[in-house]
């Protein structure tokens, strides 16, 4: 089943003379359940692209759909919504909120949209991600490996359309570099989550099951790996 699709998404900076052509033409499907992974070097399109996918920013051109939504066609107000509801977003800065609990912090999602969590998908959830026993504490008092789990916990509790990370790794050493790509590798297969990860790193890369490379704004090469 196609969770994602984008038709001819091109996005234009400035006019004239001063024009930068950040994406130029991309056509990408991600079917549901996969875990795909865009690489590219600083400046090759991949940061934009994230944002279009994720209804933070919109096209010049083309069309972007999520489970059959043109995100490409809403409003600000309607793009902050369907990001809260569909689209998962984890960051190399974990964004959590410092004087509320861990446990607040990953049903904040669903409090903000005035939802009841389900117990048990949050335990489980928590207990993938190994912040069970940490639900408690303030994000201050967790390591930067415990907060990015934390983070991620908090993108998956309304079981978004789709996950984005944005470089999760980026901010940690190797040891919770290596836990953080396992526990979104984990997510994948355990919670069935559909799984964007955008990066530099041919490394982090290979760990997922496609991977698609980005040049000067366009899809040079999609690889499927397993």
């Amino acid at each position: 089943m196609e969770i994602l699709k984008c038709e001819d998404i091109r996005k234009v900076y400035g006019s004239g003379s001063h024009q930068v052509i950040a994406l130029d033409g991309i056509d990408l499907s991600v079917e549901k359940g996969e875990f795909v992974a865009i690489i590219g070097a600083s400046g090759s399109g991949k940061s934009t692209l994230l944002h279009i996918l994720g209804s933070v920013d919109q096209p010049s051109q083309g069309r972007v759909l999520i489970e059959g939504t043109d995100i490409s066609t809403l409003n600000r107000t309607e793009s902050a919504i369907f990001r809260r509801r569909k689209v998962g977003l984890v960051y190399q800065f974990y964004n959590l909120i410092p004087t509320l609990t861990i446990r607040k912090n990953i049903l904040m999602p669903l409090l903000l949209d005035k939802r009841k969590p389900d117990p048990k998908l949050f335990d489980r959830i928590v207990t993938t991600l190994g912040v069970a026993d940490r639900l408690e504490a303030l994000p201050n008092q967790l390591s930067g490996g415990q907060q990015q789990r934390a983070a991620i916990a908090r993108s998956l509790i309304y079981r978004p359309a789709l996950l984005l990370a944005d470089e999760p790794t980026g901010n940690l050493d190797r040891k919770n570099s290596r836990e953080i790509l396992d526990l979104l590798k984990l997510s994948n297969r355990n919670l069935e989550q559909t799984m964007i990860l955008i990066t530099h790193d041919e490394k982090a890369a290979l760990e997922a099951d496609r991977v698609v490379t980005i040049e000067d704004g366009r899809i040079i090469r999609d690889e499927k790996r397993r």
